[in-house]
């Protein structure tokens, strides 16, 4: 047998596996990296969160990355060098951050990498007829495994949208396997740069359980404070947006579009929820005189609004807990904004499950990886469009 082969046949058959998970998302902050170690599978999967950091970007790094990202046309060669550079340069981050704990390359069984997505062009969104779902994540596996020493399992998305899905969002895995709980009707609310949630019913009835995208949540913030406030990459403690009074009309103009109508799951990103976007509901609500101040202020109203009413056309009067995780549970007037439209619905963090709320993501990767390697698929009942039932995740061998 293949000597690295049979290394992987070793792990899948350890009682306990230590797994690093990594995610990168389109806000650009930095790489998440938690180092898990799990035992069991499925429905017994047992977690064990031992270190979670951030390792940041330099300035240089995300312009690097917006060059090509989330843009119909881009410097195809860009692509090319930035997928190998991103691989390489994870896994540097990765060993700095093993050499910081005090655990050594052999100590982790495997890796389990996101990617850095730079398209997201689902069917719905592209309609190009004859013409699939697809997504593009680049920063290669490869790279990884060959310069950490460690076996690693990339690209999870790829399978989603073979067996019928739209690569998004793959949370519902994770969030069935680590958060369901019998009795508990349960929410995990996800605000980065799009915001999504899975819904858990209490019965744990599988193909009661969904996943799905609702509109922006950090993104289109984002890119206006990185366009009209130089050096600033996003609105810290949302001083900025709290400074503005928000416009109903503009608020009323940005959620006038059929993908807040359309049901659920369905997948968006900023191939959508871009400055031409916004650019065209000012103008369509006569709003293009508003301070950026205000703007800023309508577009945090913006995200809650969508956030809160696809939260009510599933909760239908039902009691559900909400868990909440990602970077905009760090702005303080966007969770303002949710508490109010939300009503008497109490909103809580991940950190009450066990699992820190901005380590939840890469925790989530690290677990498909769990899965991949001793996992059976999760049956989710009929209509694959709504949940794929697959294991996920291309395997990378050290050279």
């Amino acid at each position: 047998m293949n000597k690295g082969l049979g290394h992987l046949f070793d792990i899948a058959n350890k009682e306990k596996r230590t797994i690093i998970g990594l995610m990168s998302g389109t806000s650009l902050d930095g790489l998440d990296i938690a180092l898990c170690e799990f035992s069991g599978h499925g429905t017994q999967t047992q977690l064990h969160l031992r270190q979670f950091t951030t390792m940041p970007y330099d300035a240089a790094f995300k312009q690097e990355v917006k060059a090509i990202f989330s843009k119909w046309q881009v410097d195809l060669e860009k692509v090319c060098l930035l997928h190998a550079y991103i691989g390489s340069f994870h896994a540097e981050l990765i060993n700095q951050s093993l050499q910081q704990w005090g655990i050594t390359p052999a100590e982790v069984d495997v890796i389990a990498s996101h990617g850095q997505t730079i398209y997201h062009a689902p069917a719905s969104l592209h309609g190009i007829a004859g013409m699939p779902n697809a997504t593009l994540q680049i920063g290669d596996g490869d790279h990884i495994s060959v310069k950490t020493g460690i076996i690693t399992l990339s690209d999870f998305r790829q399978k989603h949208i073979a067996a019928g899905g739209e690569g998004a969002p793959l949370a519902v895995y994770g969030d069935y396997l680590l958060f369901s709980k019998l009795g508990q009707n349960r929410i995990m609310l996800n605000i980065g740069g799009i915001a999504n949630f899975t819904f858990l019913p209490g019965d744990l009835d599988t193909t009661r359980i969904f996943s799905t995208d609702v509109g922006p949540g950090n993104t289109l913030m984002d890119a206006y404070v990185q366009a009209h406030f130089p050096g600033t990459y996003y609105d810290a403690d949302s001083k900025i947006a709290a400074r503005g009074r928000y416009s109903p009309a503009l608020v009323d103009a940005l959620l006038d579009h059929p993908f807040f109508e359309q049901g659920f799951p369905k997948t968006t990103g900023p191939e959508l929820f871009n400055l031409l976007y916004l650019e065209e509901a000012q103008r369509k609500s006569g709003t293009t005189g508003l301070a950026p101040e205000d703007v800023m202020a309508s577009l945090n109203r913006f995200s809650a609004s969508g956030i809160c009413q696809a939260l009510d056309r599933t909760l239908q009067g039902e009691e559900f807990e909400i868990y909440l995780s990602g970077g905009g549970m760090h702005n303080p007037l966007l969770l303002q904004n949710i508490n109010e439209l939300l009503g008497k619905v109490e909103v809580r963090d991940t950190a009450e499950l066990g699992v820190p709320p901005d380590a939840k993501e890469a925790v989530l990767f690290a677990t498909l990886a769990n899965e991949c390697l001793v996992g059976e698929r999760i049956d989710f009942g009929p209509g694959q469009m709504r949940v794929p039932s697959v294991l996920m995740g291309k395997i990378s061998l050290p050279a």
